[in-house]
């Protein structure tokens, strides 16, 4: 059986303990699977969290063994059946050797995309358009897709005033972007430091405000007028901000509440404005809901709508010194690990 290298860890705990770098056998997909060739591969919140037992997740190890990380972007190396059509979810064929981006390889999987090989179900794997590198590729599973659907979910996006909060931050400078390839009037984004403000600004907000400010919904009602769909990944912490700037029907999609788990809502407030919200997680979106983010996406790919933003592009060796930065912020942009020089 022919090796790879890849990073795994059998216990939970600091990087630096936990991760090593491992030879294992090359993965053979079953029926209804492919496998992928990996250029680079993404390091999100979610598995720094994983990793370390944190937030939402147990201490405990789902799988004896973990090989981390859900997105990463490759080439298409094998197939395990030969009669599978290989049509991704937007429609595009993919043929062997053609370049791709796949999500959730980690996601209740013990083999993710930290490593030379991956295999997962065939329609996990999209076509990755010549416009972008497989660096950006890697972006696309978690941060793009959470902003596509949480602009695409907007009712008022065209033509509206967009809220978009932690501005800053990799789904945030994706939705800012998006939200304007959209045809959002106006963008307003929060952020928390100097650093992640100029990032919001830099990728097209109208107006950043430091959301620790006092009188933060007197500023964002004198620039807006009022907020037709705001974008939150912060849901507890600011509901009373967002029931004081909302229009009346308007929406909020929101993908996290980290600060307050068990927020209180104020409720009659926005049910009075017919406040629509959204809650979601990018990894159990169904598929129509994925057909349509991932459709948007190639499309603002390839008009150049977003673009690539990495704090780092690091060596395959150097993964527990990225899952450090992700646990540290104070960056701006994703964190790449570079699994292959030959791609």
């Amino acid at each position: 059986m022919k090796k790879m290298i890849c990073a795994a860890y059998q216990n939970k705990g600091k990087a630096s303990e936990v991760l090593k770098i491992v030879e294992r056998d090359i993965p053979e997909p079953k029926t209804n699977e492919v496998r992928v060739r990996l250029a680079a591969s993404g390091i999100n919140p979610s598995d720094v969290k994983m990793r370390a037992g944190a937030g939402n997740n147990s201490t405990d190890m789902p799988f004896p063994e973990v090989i981390p990380h859900s997105d990463g972007a490759g080439i298409l190396d094998a197939i395990g059946d030969e009669s599978l059509a290989m049509t991704d979810i937007t429609g595009h064929s993919i043929s062997l050797g053609g370049r791709v981006y796949l999500f959730n390889a980690g996601w209740q999987r013990a083999h993710g995309t930290a490593g030379e090989y991956v295999t997962l179900p065939a329609d996990q794997v999209i076509a990755l358009p010549d416009q972008a590198s497989f660096s950006h590729g890697a972006c696309l599973g978690i941060p793009a897709m959470t902003a596509a659907h949480a602009v695409l979910t907007g009712r008022n996006v065209k033509g509206g005033s967009i809220l978009v909060s932690g501005g800053g931050g990799a789904v945030g400078r994706y939705a800012i972007q998006m939200a304007k390839a959209a045809g959002a009037k106006q963008i307003i984004a929060t952020a928390s430091t100097p650093l992640s403000m100029a990032t919001a600004k830099d990728a097209g907000a109208d107006h950043v405000f430091d959301y620790q400010m006092d009188n933060l919904e007197v500023a964002i009602m004198d620039h807006s007028g009022g907020i037709d769909h705001a974008i939150e990944p912060e849901f507890g912490r600011n509901v009373d901000m967002l029931a004081a700037v909302l229009k009346e029907s308007a929406t909020i999609t929101s993908y996290g509440s980290a600060a307050m788990m068990r927020p209180e809502i104020p409720f009659y407030p926005l049910m009075f404005k017919n406040i629509t919200l959204t809650m979601m997680l990018v990894y159990l979106m169904d598929y129509d809901a994925r057909k349509t983010v991932a459709k948007a996406i190639r499309g603002w790919l390839r008009d150049g709508a977003i673009t690539e933003h990495l704090a780092a592009l690091l060596p395959l060796k150097d993964i527990a010194k990225g899952h450090e930065m992700v646990e540290q912020g104070g960056k701006s942009g994703s964190v790449i690990l570079k699994i292959s020089d030959q791609l």
